[in-house]
């Protein structure tokens, strides 16, 4: 039995959060003698209050400037269908027939990859997966720039990637982010990956966000662009209030797949 009333429960588990930094759900419910689906929907509470902000296993405090990143098949399976949306959303944003494009580690660009195999584009890419799925085309030109894979996300990194990217100019890039905000902009957690992605938008005609509303409000160490940098955001869901603003001061298109 529960000792203790769930506003209890959920103020002991807010102080533990702040103080501890990340804590997983598992650990909440050791802690509280509480069942795992107990301890989620307590967090599912203090998130709507603003107090913590979800994670996949666990929760952070809400103000914390996120450092942790998932890996690639972690990321996978969150927001499974809002990123099917989001992808099916961004196929009017392609390039005329002939056309090119640049395709951005990530899981939610890498949805895009399922539906382009019969197109006619030339698609420059840092993302192995992206290569693994698009490389057996008959209609695509792909091409792949050079450098070192970095194992957390599968996308290629480094000074030979940078430089094979500012030589080329295509018609629209689809870009991954961790992080959304007003104030920080465009975020990742990993130095290379923000060079390769700042390189990846200045070679871009036209500059779109995939990203799905996780994204809105986390801030990781290192920006890679501001909201001003984009033309068009597609997500699955309205934009907290100052993004909102924000966007629509600097006449941004957001698309709500």
């Amino acid at each position: 039995m529960d000792p203790m009333y769930a506003e209890e429960r959920q103020a002991a588990i807010a102080a533990l959060i702040n103080e501890s930094g990340r804590v997983s759900v598992a650990k909440i419910a050791e802690s509280f003698s509480v069942t795992p689906e107990t301890v989620r929907r307590d967090l599912d509470v203090l998130e709507h209050a603003g107090i913590v902000r979800r994670v996949h296993g666990g929760a952070l405090p809400a103000g914390a400037l996120s450092h942790l990143e998932a890996g690639v098949a972690e990321r996978e399976g969150l927001h499974a269908d809002g990123k099917e949306r989001i992808a099916r959303a961004a196929l009017a944003y392609l390039p005329a027939p002939g056309g090119s494009l640049a395709i951005d580690g990530g899981t939610t660009t890498g949805r895009l990859t399922h539906l382009i195999h019969h197109e006619t584009y030339t698609v420059v890419t840092n993302s192995i997966p992206a290569l693994g799925r698009l490389a057996s085309s008959h209609t695509l030109t792909l091409h792949v720039v050079g450098g070192r894979v970095r194992p957390e996300t599968s996308a290629i990194v480094g000074g030979q990637a940078i430089t094979e990217i500012e030589a080329l100019r295509f018609d629209v890039a689809f870009m991954g982010t961790n992080g959304i905000s007003a104030s920080h902009g465009l975020s990742t957690p990993d130095l290379d990956e923000a060079a390769i992605k700042r390189a990846l938008m200045a070679s871009a005609t036209t500059r779109i966000a995939l990203a799905d509303s996780s994204k809105f409000g986390s801030e990781f160490l290192h920006r890679f662009g501001r909201l001003a940098d984009l033309d068009v955001i597609i997500t699955d869901a309205e934009p907290p209030g100052d993004i909102r603003a924000e966007l629509q001061q600097l006449d941004i298109e957001v698309v709500i797949a």
